[in-house]
């Protein structure tokens, strides 16, 4: 998924995790689906990696694992929430994602096609983006995105991490599943909030401009 930004730009030594369950991560977890555990994961990998000091990046429920790591390692310096939040679920909420787990489970292809065009802002202008994403989201167990949205389900409330912690969320003004309004802006402040224009929940990829722009200024 990062492929879609110039991260050169950056001049960072950049290092891309598969959460547990994507990519060539296994889902090895037989507890109770959790942030903590996809989070103590990518802690291994960075301890064996032998990463001192890192700013971290995270994408939807990747920025929830983010916030995760800020609170747990003292050597995670900046975070960037992008198209994420950092809230717990409300009750409505979690109710849907039940919804939405056993309709993945019971029919994972069905529900990769009707999930995946509502990430972006115009399912027409990114139609190819949108196949290729479905594509690569057919590789992904039914099991593992179950566990993935009954984690985020059961996540804790990180509101009081933006206090006192390095951070910025960068947010696609189009998403639908995060509205803007969602955002307590007084307590973000305006400085760590950015809007990207012409977005949906996909900005990496629909503003991919604007996107590393936002982050170049941050990180340097």
């Amino acid at each position: 998924m990062w492929n879609y930004l110039p991260l050169s730009e950056l001049n960072t030594t950049n290092i891309f995790i598969d959460l547990p369950g994507h990519g060539d991560s296994s889902l090895e977890d037989r507890q109770e689906p959790s942030i903590e555990f996809m989070a103590a994961e990518v802690e291994k990998i960075l301890i064996q990696q032998n990463v001192e000091k890192f700013h971290i990046i995270g994408h939807s429920m990747g920025g929830l694992c983010c916030l995760m790591l800020k609170e747990k390692m003292p050597n995670c310096e900046k975070v960037v929430l992008l198209n994420s939040n950092y809230w717990a679920d409300s009750k409505t909420k979690q109710k849907d994602r039940d919804r939405v787990s056993k309709i993945a489970y019971k029919a994972k292809d069905y529900f990769l096609l009707e999930a995946i065009p509502n990430l972006f802002s115009d399912r027409k202008k990114y139609k190819k983006e949108i196949n290729i994403l479905i594509e690569e989201a057919k590789e992904i167990s039914s099991e593992a995105i179950v566990y993935a949205s009954l984690a985020m389900k059961n996540r804790n409330d990180f509101t009081a991490l933006l206090n006192d912690k390095d951070f910025i969320i960068l947010h696609g003004t189009l998403d639908n599943f995060v509205q803007i309004g969602q955002f307590d802006l007084e307590l973000v402040g305006c400085s760590h909030f950015h809007e990207i224009p012409e977005a949906g929940h996909m900005s990496h990829i629909e503003n991919s401009d604007k996107v590393i722009e936002t982050i170049k200024k941050y990180l340097n």
